[in-house]
């Protein structure tokens, strides 16, 4: 399924990718992702992911540099990160989008570590999961394959 086929106002949990192909106008996915934000009127996200991938693409962009080991070479070079601005853009602009941001209690983490044994799923992915559950969400916006595992959970990619 496609973001296409999910019908306006109702609840889908928004994966960061989402926001990621749309702040860094990705060549494949971005369009369809801006789209979709755009028809967007209540939504929710996990904001802290957004901004740590927007970060991590733009320095690879501006430095030429891998995403793989990305976030240790940020960690050696302090003063770039404080010279990037589009992941603090991306943030601040995510409530334009009548996004409501909800917050993770921190019985979800076990939660998440019961998930991730049960689907494989990776921490992040599977306190996704558990946000969802516990938020009576079934629908998540993401090109994530990875949440195919996950019964009862129907997953909307871009394309």
């Amino acid at each position: 399924m496609t973001f296409a086929d999910l019908v306006t106002g109702e609840p889908v949990f928004v994966d960061a990718n989402t926001f990621v192909y749309h702040f860094t106008a990705h060549h494949l996915f971005g369009p369809a992702c801006s789209q979709f934000l755009l028809r967007i009127a209540r939504q929710e996200v996990a904001l802290s992911e957004v901004a740590h991938r927007v970060m991590t693409t733009e320095a690879s962009s501006l430095h030429k540099w891998s995403a793989s080991g990305i976030v240790p070479r940020l960690k050696q070079h302090p003063d770039i990160v404080k010279s990037l601005a589009n992941f603090r853009q991306a943030v601040e602009q995510i409530p334009q989008y009548g996004v409501q941001v909800l917050v993770i209690p921190a019985d979800l983490v076990a939660t998440a570590a019961t998930i991730s044994q049960q689907t494989g799923l990776l921490s992040n992915d599977a306190l996704i999961v558990a946000i969802m559950q516990a938020n009576g969400l079934s629908k998540l916006a993401s090109n994530d394959a990875d949440f195919d595992r996950v019964p009862g959970l129907t997953r909307y990619a871009p394309t």
